[in-house]
């Protein structure tokens, strides 16, 4: 028999925490002496403590190395057991590089321009939602609230309900900058079923994932924060998935002042 010291030398685990692996069930002592509490171990259970600082080293958790030990002589449900972790650590490794893409592209665009995380960018999915929309070529961006008008106009009697969260935005299916005639779309979301007006259709709008930046102040912001997203999606291993857009959580409807505005510009993405 070995004294919890002697014990903790050979299998190269701690003294409390061997301790605690009493407490817990995972490997408890040979014997403990009712009076002074002290505990001896078997050299026989050596190998069960090398087991466990095996699986601790691959991840496991604690109660997952109790249930492991279970059923330790049986190959075929071991092999089950490494699986599904070499499933989860690969996981893990992905999001760990996916993370360190970020930081490092991050450091390199400070390095560029100190002021390239005035805006940060992120990854998200937007949710599916049933939406109020226009769409029409208008003269130029700054008449945008011209789509406006008529989505507020021709909706007046239907009395809607704002979708839980609400979100108003302007999508651009043009696809790229033009400095007449622009085909802009204007959806607001909503609750419940409506019937299409002369100019507004009702539609759902499937998830689709984004990335995007929230900025706040007046909408001569909006090219800088366009590139800087652009910019985000190109080096950080995505490609554009679609039609850019911004959603306006604080837009000219709650506020007249400018500088109170919050827009969050979006490009949808997909993984290279």
């Amino acid at each position: 028999m070995l004294r919890i010291g002697d014990f903790s030398k050979l299998s190269r685990i701690s003294i409390r925490m061997l301790r605690h692996y009493d407490e817990i069930g995972l490997l408890i002592p040979k014997t403990t002496d009712s009076f002074t509490g002290y505990r001896h171990y078997g050299e026989d259970q050596l190998p069960t403590a090398g087991r466990i600082t095996s699986l601790k080293d691959m991840g496991f958790s604690l109660s997952a190395i109790g249930e492991i030990l279970k059923s330790y002589d049986n190959p075929q449900a071991l092999a089950e057991f490494l699986t599904i972790k070499y499933a989860e650590v690969l996981e893990e490794t992905k999001e760990t590089n996916r993370r360190l893409l970020l930081l490092d592209t991050a450091i390199q665009r400070m390095r560029k321009d100190e002021t390239a995380m005035n805006y940060n960018v992120s990854l998200k999915t937007l949710p599916e939602r049933y939406v109020a929309s226009v769409r029409k070529t208008i003269p130029s961006y700054e008449h945008e609230g011209m789509l406006w008008g008529i989505l507020m106009q021709e909706t007046a009697m239907l009395k809607m309900q704002d979708g839980d969260p609400c979100y108003t935005m302007a999508i651009f299916h043009d696809g790229e900058y033009k400095e007449s005639d622009v085909d802009v779309e204007v959806q607001k979301s909503v609750k419940g079923k409506y019937s299409n007006t002369e100019n507004v259709i009702f539609k759902t709008e499937p998830p689709i994932e984004i990335a995007s930046a929230i900025y706040k102040g007046n909408y001569g912001k909006v090219d800088e924060v366009n590139e800087t997203v652009a910019t985000w999606v190109r080096d950080n291993g995505y490609d554009f998935d679609g039609l850019s857009f911004n959603i306006y959580h604080v837009s000219p409807h709650e506020t007249q002042n400018p500088n109170e505005y919050v827009t969050e510009v979006c490009y949808p993405v997909k993984k290279k």
